[in-house]
């Protein structure tokens, strides 16, 4: 498959983060909806890392790689909340009205991008493995496209900038794609232990520390609970096809 069809394919995630955004700005979902597709999200993303990251990483086995570039995961997204906490704390101190939650959109932004170069390492693995894992993918950025509007919704933001922000988060899935597809096809396996154990950190921090910290916000239920389970099983599904 050339670069052309591999970056077309790319687009299916880019085109499903936009609908399921588009989706949840003109229908703003209700306080229950929004916890279900949250822990749909969450679901979704824990599983990425245990069917498409984990495996990678013990095939390689490269335990020093493994820690460092976990540590440096969780380092980089604890620094990360911490100072886009004490922004929004500055900026919601400046206006009556909600700050832009800056925690939990890095972290989407973070997770869009690696998303994007394991899409590109997927292509360079192989053309079926890229275009399943397209579609696999697809599957999470229409949650996480829901997702990102319910929470900036409940910010100061105008429709207009809410869709500007979604555009920028589904440049970061192209960008990761590049990444993978142009400068890591040929990466050491060092290297890529680094990105993968990176990246699950990352994903975790998103999952355990924005995802599901604000789909808690409302009272819980045993089907929101489900919703969670659910996205998780889907993706295993679709791994195990890949």
């Amino acid at each position: 498959m050339n670069a052309g069809k591999e970056i077309l394919f790319a687009l299916i995630p880019v085109v499903m983060l936009t609908v399921g955004g588009i989706i949840a700005l003109i229908r703003p979902p209700a306080a229950a909806l929004k916890s279900v597709i949250l822990h749909f999200a969450a679901g979704v993303v824990f599983s990425v890392v245990a069917v498409e990251l984990l495996p990678d990483m013990i095939k390689i086995h490269d335990p020093k790689s493994i820690v460092i570039g976990f540590t440096m995961g969780i380092t980089a997204m604890l620094l990360i909340k911490h100072f886009t906490e004490k922004l929004a704390k500055k900026e919601s101190n400046a206006k009556e009205s909600k700050a832009l939650p800056w925690g939990i959109m890095t972290a989407i932004g973070i997770d869009l991008l690696l998303d994007g170069i394991l899409l590109g390492i997927g292509f360079a693995a192989g053309a079926k493995e890229g275009v399943l894992l397209a579609l696999a993918l697809a599957l999470e950025c229409f949650s996480l496209g829901m997702a990102t509007v319910t929470t900036l919704l409940g910010s100061s933001l105008s429709k207009k900038t809410v869709i500007f922000i979604l555009l920028g988060l589904s440049g970061l899935f192209i960008i990761g794609a590049l990444i993978g597809l142009m400068l890591l096809h040929g990466a050491g396996d060092k290297v890529l232990e680094l990105i993968l154990s990176f990246g699950s950190a990352a994903l975790l921090f998103l999952v355990t520390e924005e995802l599901l910290v604000e789909a808690h916000e409302e009272k819980d239920s045993p089907f929101y609970t489900a919703a969670f389970f659910g996205g998780f099983l889907i993706f295993i599904i679709l791994g195990m096809v890949i």
